[in-house]
């Protein structure tokens, strides 16, 4: 695995404790689950976040951060973080705020 044990310290500090969220080794890396639905994960290449369609123009407007490509389907409201916009704490802390609003809006599991 991938995986990227100081950004998954990072990511589950910045996350701090909620009802619902869960760790689960997924993609390579550790991915947080909040009432069952994904909501973003850490591995070496960095961060991904879950910020729903048509939410996510602000983030990808920024260096560092890329749509969520999984085979050769672009994932539309998923982005993906580079270890150098991850060691930008506002705005990682933004990315992970802004998943876990629209997380929020999604019926539980």
């Amino acid at each position: 695995m991938a995986r990227d044990r100081e950004l998954e310290d990072i990511v589950r500090t910045d996350l701090g404790f909620r009802a619902g969220l869960s760790e689960k080794p997924m993609f390579g890396g550790l991915a947080w689950l909040l009432d069952g639905h994904l909501l973003c994960g850490a591995r070496k290449e960095g961060m991904l976040t879950r910020l729903g369609k048509g939410n996510d123009a602000w983030a990808l407007a920024i260096d560092g951060i890329a749509p969520m490509v999984m085979g050769e389907r672009v994932m539309e409201g998923w982005v993906r973080a580079s270890p150098d916009a991850c060691a930008d704490e506002m705005l990682r802390r933004r990315l992970i705020s802004e998943a876990i609003a629209f997380v929020d809006t999604l019926p539980p599991k």
